[in-house]
């Protein structure tokens, strides 16, 4: 399964800092081979989001932090 990502997001992802929950969602989801679309619908956001999160240029809200975690949990 491809899901897409390209090599910018994957590069930037992994220079990113990975204490930040969204970055290490992302390292999660590339590893995983998960569609940001998968995600970006599970949290109720944009895929644009998403990869903003991914790549550690914005960080969630807080009332996103427990689904992300759990998300993370489910799919380490």
């Amino acid at each position: 399964m491809s899901t897409g990502y390209s090599l910018k997001i994957m590069q930037k992802n992994n220079e990113a800092d990975a204490d930040i929950l969204g970055v290490r969602l992302g390292r999660v989801c590339i590893s995983q081979d998960v569609p940001a679309k998968t995600v970006a619908i599970r949290l109720g956001v944009s895929k644009q989001t998403i990869y903003n999160w991914f790549v550690g240029s914005r960080k969630p809200h807080s009332r996103y932090r427990l689904m992300m975690e759990a998300l993370i949990a489910e799919l380490g």
